[in-house]
Protein backbone atom coordinates (compact mmCIF):
# COMPACT_ATOMS: atom_id res chain seq x y z
CA UNK A 1 0.00 0.00 0.00
CA UNK A 2 1.30 3.43 -1.01
CA UNK A 3 -0.05 5.97 1.89
CA UNK A 4 0.13 9.78 -0.11
CA UNK A 5 -0.68 12.82 1.32
CA UNK A 6 -2.48 15.00 -1.65
CA UNK A 7 -5.40 18.32 -1.93
CA UNK A 8 -6.99 19.72 -4.33
CA UNK A 9 -5.54 23.00 -3.32
CA UNK A 10 -2.28 21.50 -4.48
CA UNK A 11 -3.61 22.78 -8.17
CA UNK A 12 -3.80 26.19 -8.06
CA UNK A 13 -4.56 28.34 -10.93
CA UNK A 14 -1.72 29.03 -13.01
CA UNK A 15 -0.05 32.60 -12.28
CA UNK A 16 0.02 35.70 -14.65
CA UNK A 17 3.43 36.18 -14.43
CA UNK A 18 6.11 33.08 -14.73
CA UNK A 19 6.40 29.66 -15.80
CA UNK A 20 6.57 27.01 -13.27
CA UNK A 21 3.62 25.17 -14.39
CA UNK A 22 1.33 23.45 -11.02
CA UNK A 23 -0.56 21.22 -13.93
CA UNK A 24 2.37 18.20 -12.71
CA UNK A 25 0.37 17.75 -9.47
CA UNK A 26 -3.17 16.03 -10.53
CA UNK A 27 -1.17 14.33 -13.13
CA UNK A 28 0.81 12.60 -10.49
CA UNK A 29 -2.31 10.97 -9.04
CA UNK A 30 -3.96 9.96 -12.13
CA UNK A 31 -0.93 8.22 -12.88
CA UNK A 32 -0.65 6.33 -9.09
CA UNK A 33 -4.76 5.63 -10.22
CA UNK A 34 -3.87 4.03 -13.59
CA UNK A 35 -0.83 2.30 -12.10
CA UNK A 36 -3.33 -0.49 -10.47
CA UNK A 37 -1.05 -0.51 -7.44
CA UNK A 38 -2.74 -0.07 -3.96
CA UNK A 39 -3.28 3.52 -3.35
CA UNK A 40 -4.55 5.50 0.17
CA UNK A 41 -5.01 8.82 -0.52
CA UNK A 42 -4.94 11.63 2.86
CA UNK A 43 -5.42 14.98 2.47
CA UNK A 44 -3.58 17.27 4.94
CA UNK A 45 -4.99 20.43 6.97
CA UNK A 46 -2.63 23.48 6.89
CA UNK A 47 0.06 24.04 8.40
CA UNK A 48 -0.44 26.52 11.14
CA UNK A 49 0.79 29.27 11.09
CA UNK A 50 2.79 29.37 14.50
CA UNK A 51 4.81 26.21 12.89
CA UNK A 52 6.01 28.42 9.80
CA UNK A 53 7.15 31.30 12.16
CA UNK A 54 9.34 28.79 13.89
CA UNK A 55 11.54 28.59 11.02
CA UNK A 56 10.61 31.81 9.08
CA UNK A 57 10.59 35.33 9.63
CA UNK A 58 7.35 36.12 11.31
CA UNK A 59 7.18 39.55 8.60
CA UNK A 60 7.07 36.88 5.61
CA UNK A 61 4.83 34.43 7.01
CA UNK A 62 2.36 37.43 7.15
CA UNK A 63 3.17 38.80 3.85
CA UNK A 64 2.47 34.64 1.96
CA UNK A 65 -0.87 34.75 4.36
CA UNK A 66 -1.96 37.87 3.26
CA UNK A 67 -0.86 37.39 0.01
CA UNK A 68 0.92 40.73 -0.33
CA UNK A 69 4.42 39.34 -1.08
CA UNK A 70 7.08 42.48 -2.38
CA UNK A 71 7.64 42.15 -5.97
CA UNK A 72 10.79 41.76 -5.48
CA UNK A 73 10.44 38.51 -3.33
CA UNK A 74 7.69 37.30 -5.52
CA UNK A 75 10.91 37.36 -8.30
CA UNK A 76 13.04 35.27 -6.72
CA UNK A 77 10.48 32.45 -5.65
CA UNK A 78 9.38 32.60 -9.78
CA UNK A 79 5.91 33.61 -9.70
CA UNK A 80 3.54 35.76 -7.44
CA UNK A 81 1.79 35.00 -4.22
CA UNK A 82 -1.77 35.32 -4.97
CA UNK A 83 -4.46 34.03 -2.05
CA UNK A 84 -4.46 30.66 -4.01
CA UNK A 85 -1.09 30.31 -3.53
CA UNK A 86 -1.31 30.83 -0.56
CA UNK A 87 -3.36 28.48 0.37
CA UNK A 88 -1.42 26.15 -1.74
CA UNK A 89 1.58 26.92 0.13
CA UNK A 90 0.04 25.93 3.66
CA UNK A 91 -1.54 22.98 2.64
CA UNK A 92 1.73 21.46 0.87
CA UNK A 93 3.69 22.48 4.07
CA UNK A 94 0.91 20.49 6.18
CA UNK A 95 1.09 17.51 3.49
CA UNK A 96 4.41 16.74 4.29
CA UNK A 97 3.69 17.23 8.13
CA UNK A 98 1.18 14.52 7.30
CA UNK A 99 3.22 12.18 5.53
CA UNK A 100 5.71 12.13 8.23
CA UNK A 101 3.34 11.29 10.84
CA UNK A 102 1.91 8.14 8.34
CA UNK A 103 5.56 7.19 7.95
CA UNK A 104 5.52 6.70 11.54
CA UNK A 105 3.12 4.25 11.20
CA UNK A 106 3.55 2.59 7.86
CA UNK A 107 7.12 2.75 7.32
CA UNK A 108 7.17 4.94 4.65
CA UNK A 109 4.37 7.80 3.07
CA UNK A 110 4.70 10.71 0.43
CA UNK A 111 3.59 13.88 -0.34
CA UNK A 112 2.53 14.52 -3.93
CA UNK A 113 4.15 18.08 -3.51
CA UNK A 114 6.48 20.51 -1.44
CA UNK A 115 10.11 19.21 -1.06
CA UNK A 116 10.31 23.20 -1.54
CA UNK A 117 14.14 23.56 -0.43
CA UNK A 118 15.16 27.09 -1.67
CA UNK A 119 12.74 28.81 0.75
CA UNK A 120 15.04 31.24 2.94
CA UNK A 121 14.55 32.38 6.31
CA UNK A 122 12.35 36.09 4.95
CA UNK A 123 11.61 35.10 1.47
CA UNK A 124 10.83 32.55 -1.20
CA UNK A 125 13.21 31.32 -3.89
CA UNK A 126 13.49 28.97 -6.95
CA UNK A 127 9.40 28.64 -6.95
CA UNK A 128 9.85 27.44 -3.39
CA UNK A 129 7.69 29.91 -0.99
CA UNK A 130 7.77 28.11 2.52
CA UNK A 131 10.74 25.16 3.57
CA UNK A 132 8.46 22.23 4.18
CA UNK A 133 11.13 20.00 5.40
CA UNK A 134 12.94 22.48 7.76
CA UNK A 135 9.29 23.31 9.27
CA UNK A 136 8.21 19.44 9.19
CA UNK A 137 11.96 18.64 11.05
CA UNK A 138 12.03 21.36 13.48
CA UNK A 139 8.41 20.11 14.49
CA UNK A 140 9.41 16.67 14.41
CA UNK A 141 11.84 17.07 16.94
CA UNK A 142 9.35 20.22 18.97
CA UNK A 143 6.53 17.10 19.07
CA UNK A 144 9.13 14.83 20.33
CA UNK A 145 8.26 12.57 17.17
CA UNK A 146 11.89 12.55 16.66
CA UNK A 147 15.28 13.09 18.12
CA UNK A 148 17.43 13.49 15.15
CA UNK A 149 15.97 13.97 11.42
CA UNK A 150 18.28 13.50 8.41
CA UNK A 151 16.98 15.50 5.70
CA UNK A 152 18.27 13.71 2.53
CA UNK A 153 17.95 16.07 -0.62
CA UNK A 154 18.75 14.32 -4.32
CA UNK A 155 16.75 16.87 -6.11
CA UNK A 156 19.51 18.08 -9.47
CA UNK A 157 19.76 21.16 -7.31
CA UNK A 158 21.37 21.60 -4.21
CA UNK A 159 19.36 22.79 -1.01
CA UNK A 160 20.31 25.41 -0.34
CA UNK A 161 17.67 26.80 1.92
CA UNK A 162 17.08 23.92 4.07
CA UNK A 163 20.60 23.44 4.77
CA UNK A 164 20.47 27.86 5.59
CA UNK A 165 17.81 27.68 8.08
CA UNK A 166 18.81 24.33 9.92
CA UNK A 167 22.86 25.35 9.69
CA UNK A 168 24.23 24.77 13.26
CA UNK A 169 21.60 22.35 14.93
CA UNK A 170 23.04 19.67 16.33
CA UNK A 171 19.78 17.65 15.83
CA UNK A 172 19.65 18.17 11.93
CA UNK A 173 21.94 16.78 9.25
CA UNK A 174 21.37 17.73 5.77
CA UNK A 175 22.67 15.69 2.98
CA UNK A 176 22.51 17.00 -0.62
CA UNK A 177 23.61 15.28 -3.94
CA UNK A 178 23.29 17.64 -6.44
CA UNK A 179 24.77 18.83 -9.79
CA UNK A 180 28.06 20.92 -9.12
CA UNK A 181 26.73 23.39 -11.76
CA UNK A 182 23.25 23.85 -11.33
CA UNK A 183 20.85 26.26 -9.63
CA UNK A 184 21.77 28.01 -7.19
CA UNK A 185 25.01 29.54 -8.18
CA UNK A 186 26.09 30.34 -4.80
CA UNK A 187 25.25 27.41 -3.15
CA UNK A 188 24.87 27.41 1.26
CA UNK A 189 26.63 24.79 3.08
CA UNK A 190 24.72 21.40 4.03
CA UNK A 191 25.33 19.44 6.69
CA UNK A 192 27.51 17.35 3.67
CA UNK A 193 27.46 18.25 0.58
CA UNK A 194 28.02 16.13 -2.45
CA UNK A 195 28.66 17.92 -6.05
CA UNK A 196 28.40 15.66 -8.96
CA UNK A 197 29.85 16.66 -12.83
CA UNK A 198 27.41 17.40 -15.68
CA UNK A 199 26.46 14.04 -17.25
CA UNK A 200 27.22 12.02 -14.06
CA UNK A 201 24.75 8.65 -14.60
CA UNK A 202 22.97 5.77 -13.15
CA UNK A 203 26.58 4.15 -12.49
CA UNK A 204 28.22 7.51 -10.94
CA UNK A 205 25.18 8.54 -9.31
CA UNK A 206 25.07 5.27 -7.06
CA UNK A 207 28.45 5.09 -6.39
CA UNK A 208 28.71 8.90 -4.81
CA UNK A 209 24.97 7.39 -2.91
CA UNK A 210 26.00 4.02 -1.74
CA UNK A 211 29.48 5.98 -0.56
CA UNK A 212 28.01 9.09 1.45
CA UNK A 213 24.22 7.78 2.82
CA UNK A 214 25.06 4.76 4.80
CA UNK A 215 28.63 6.80 6.09
CA UNK A 216 25.79 9.48 7.16
CA UNK A 217 23.31 7.26 9.02
CA UNK A 218 25.70 5.71 10.64
CA UNK A 219 27.46 8.65 11.98
CA UNK A 220 24.73 10.40 12.44
CA UNK A 221 22.17 8.13 13.73
CA UNK A 222 18.96 9.81 13.43
CA UNK A 223 15.64 8.46 14.16
CA UNK A 224 13.68 10.09 11.37
CA UNK A 225 14.41 10.60 7.45
CA UNK A 226 12.79 13.00 5.26
CA UNK A 227 13.55 12.59 2.00
CA UNK A 228 13.31 15.26 -0.83
CA UNK A 229 12.83 12.70 -3.83
CA UNK A 230 12.77 15.32 -6.87
CA UNK A 231 13.12 13.65 -10.41
CA UNK A 232 15.35 16.29 -11.84
CA UNK A 233 18.43 14.31 -12.20
CA UNK A 234 16.74 12.22 -14.89
CA UNK A 235 18.37 12.68 -18.74
CA UNK A 236 15.79 14.80 -20.06
CA UNK A 237 14.70 16.96 -17.49
CA UNK A 238 14.64 20.42 -18.55
CA UNK A 239 16.78 21.92 -15.74
CA UNK A 240 18.68 19.25 -14.89
CA UNK A 241 22.97 18.41 -16.00
CA UNK A 242 22.84 15.08 -14.96
CA UNK A 243 21.99 11.61 -16.60
CA UNK A 244 20.22 9.42 -14.80
CA UNK A 245 17.44 6.98 -16.47
CA UNK A 246 14.35 5.48 -15.63
CA UNK A 247 15.90 2.87 -13.81
CA UNK A 248 18.57 4.92 -12.75
CA UNK A 249 15.54 7.18 -10.22
CA UNK A 250 13.94 3.62 -9.39
CA UNK A 251 17.29 2.37 -7.91
CA UNK A 252 18.48 5.23 -6.14
CA UNK A 253 14.72 5.38 -4.28
CA UNK A 254 14.96 1.82 -3.61
CA UNK A 255 18.51 2.27 -1.78
CA UNK A 256 17.34 5.36 0.09
CA UNK A 257 13.86 3.84 1.30
CA UNK A 258 16.38 0.43 2.03
CA UNK A 259 18.40 2.42 4.17
CA UNK A 260 16.18 3.54 6.17
CA UNK A 261 13.63 0.71 6.87
CA UNK A 262 16.08 -1.60 7.14
CA UNK A 263 17.49 -0.04 10.07
CA UNK A 264 13.48 0.64 11.20
CA UNK A 265 13.72 4.15 10.77
CA UNK A 266 10.43 5.74 9.11
CA UNK A 267 10.71 7.52 6.31
CA UNK A 268 8.80 10.47 4.89
CA UNK A 269 9.35 11.79 1.28
CA UNK A 270 8.50 14.96 -0.57
CA UNK A 271 8.03 15.47 -4.55
CA UNK A 272 10.37 18.20 -5.75
CA UNK A 273 11.78 19.14 -8.71
CA UNK A 274 10.86 17.91 -11.97
CA UNK A 275 10.46 20.14 -15.08
CA UNK A 276 9.71 19.35 -19.13
CA UNK A 277 7.69 20.74 -21.95
CA UNK A 278 5.49 17.24 -21.69
CA UNK A 279 3.69 17.79 -18.15
CA UNK A 280 2.42 14.35 -17.96
CA UNK A 281 5.96 12.60 -19.25
CA UNK A 282 7.32 14.47 -15.56
CA UNK A 283 4.34 13.33 -13.54
CA UNK A 284 5.28 9.83 -14.97
CA UNK A 285 8.42 10.13 -13.27
CA UNK A 286 7.26 11.18 -10.11
CA UNK A 287 4.55 8.50 -9.90
CA UNK A 288 7.50 5.88 -10.51
CA UNK A 289 9.33 7.39 -7.69
CA UNK A 290 6.60 7.05 -5.09
CA UNK A 291 5.70 3.49 -6.57
CA UNK A 292 9.66 1.98 -6.17
CA UNK A 293 9.86 3.86 -2.61
CA UNK A 294 6.24 1.67 -1.82
CA UNK A 295 7.94 -1.30 -3.11
CA UNK A 296 10.85 -1.02 -1.36
CA UNK A 297 9.07 -0.76 1.85
CA UNK A 298 6.66 -3.20 1.55
CA UNK A 299 9.75 -5.50 2.14
CA UNK A 300 9.84 -3.92 5.67
CA UNK A 301 7.75 -4.36 8.71
CA UNK A 302 6.32 -1.28 10.25
CA UNK A 303 8.26 0.86 12.25
CA UNK A 304 8.34 -1.64 15.98
CA UNK A 305 8.57 1.79 18.24
CA UNK A 306 5.79 3.59 16.49
CA UNK A 307 3.12 0.96 15.53
CA UNK A 308 0.90 1.60 18.73
CA UNK A 309 1.23 4.90 18.91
Amino acid sequence: MLHVVHHADYMAPRPERGSFRFDKYYLVMEELRASGYPVTIHAPEPMPRQWLEAIHDPDYVDEVFRADVPRHKERRIGFPVTPAIASRVRHTNGGTWLAAQLARHHGYAANSAAGSHHALHDTGAGYCVFNDLAVTANRLIAEGDARRVLIVDLDVHQGDGTASLTAGREDIFTLSLHAEKNFPVRKARSSRDVALPDGTDDDGYMAALTRHLPEVVADFAPDFVLYQAGVDPHREDKLGRLALTHEGLAARDRFVVGEARRRGLPIASALGGGYGDDPRAVAGRHAASMLAMAQQNAAFPPPPTMSGD
